[in-house]
């Protein structure tokens, strides 16, 4: 069953948030706007974990707190305050009231989801459940590429793989959107890639043969890319082939890769999709395509609804998670980009 965190904050756009981020985590949640609004929920189900708010109105933190651990079918749920608050006496408070962490005001949201991880973890070692471990079975790097299907589906650039005989065993969606479209690649009845022309062609195999030397040399080493030509006057395929594994390998095994993008192809979610490679959590990918767009950090905390201490914080973790250092660098990496993720 999904795990269920009970999320209590007064302020709507902070507890949007927090609710984005939990779900885009995996997690269940449940909102309340404060200390009554949690209570009556508890009256009658059970979530997982607590994160609630310190000040509130109607109910603090504090006395919502205290009215769980009045009740012994909570005594162990985990509980972690929210706060501004991060004075000696407020912590000596809630430990005392019998918190279980805290978690400073501005969320940093890349913490807060390692210590809701790490308190259901704790949770589930002192009633001694055990997540079941499969066995790990020997996989050919094949079946590892193979298996990863919807993950190359979903880059739009086209990607062919090529067993030992140069013959495609595998094509994700975009490679197959090339082949439809029949202006720049297509594909043999013998299952060879082929060029418009045949010079083009020859300098498709000869590329192909080079990535294979390599795999056979136990290189990674990628090729230089190739042009390729398009009857339709647009502009060039641009291709490279690069080893994915060495020599010799089961008959039908991928041995190359060949990546082919197409530089008329524009993508108009470019930004959340770069957003993915690096990781970033849903906050920040809206901050940086905000700034993508020309906003100013000041029109973006207005926008949003969230103080310019949240925005900042948030800026530092861009910065960190894409090791750039200025906001020019940041928005021209998410606007340039050559390895771009489609949506659905």
């Amino acid at each position: 069953m999904p795990t269920t965190i009970l999320c209590v904050e007064d302020e709507a756009d902070l507890r949007a948030d927090l609710a984005e981020e939990l779900l885009a985590a995996g997690y269940d949640v449940v909102e309340a706007s404060n200390g009554e609004e949690a209570l009556d929920y508890l009256g009658h189900s059970r979530p997982d974990l607590v994160l609630c708010d310190i000040t509130m109105p109607k109910m603090s933190g504090l006395e919502l707190l205290a009215r769980v651990r009045e009740q012994p079918a909570f005594a162990d749920l985990p509980f972690i305050f929210l706060t501004a608050l991060a004075g000696r006496r407020d912590v000596i408070a809630g430990k005392a009231a019998g918190v279980d962490d805290y978690l400073t005001k501005p969320i940093d949201f890349d913490l807060m989801l390692i210590t809701i991880a790490a308190r259901l973890e704790q949770v589930a070692r002192i009633k001694g459940i055990t997540p079941p471990v499969a066995p790990v079975e020997p996989i050919s790097i094949g079946s590892a590429l193979l298996g990863a299907n919807e993950a190359l589906n979903r880059m739009a650039v086209g990607i062919f793989l090529l067993d030992a005989e140069r013959k495609v065993v595998f094509r994700n969606r975009r490679a197959e959107d090339l082949l439809g479209e029949a202006d720049g690649i297509t594909l043999s009845r013998d299952g060879l890639l082929r060029g418009e022309k045949p010079q083009q062609t020859n300098a498709l195999r000869e590329m192909i043969d080079l990535a294979l030397s390599r795999a056979a040399a136990g290189s990674r080493q990628p090729t230089q890319a190739l042009a390729l030509s398009r009857n339709s006057g647009r502009r060039s395929l641009f291709a490279i082939a690069c080893p994915v594994a060495r020599e010799p390998v089961a008959t039908g095994e991928p041995v190359v890769a060949v990546f082919v993008s197409d530089p008329e192809r524009r993508l108009s979610q470019a930004a959340e999709a770069v957003a993915q490679l690096y990781g970033l959590t849903p906050a920040e990918t809206r901050l940086a395509m905000a700034l993508s767009k020309g906003l100013r950090l000041d029109e973006i905390a207005d926008e949003f609804g969230i103080s310019r201490n949240t925005v900042n914080y948030t800026m530092k973790n861009l910065f960190r998670k894409t090791d750039t250092d200025r906001q020019a660098d940041l928005i021209s990496l998410f606007i340039s980009s050559p390895l771009i993720l489609e949506s659905d």
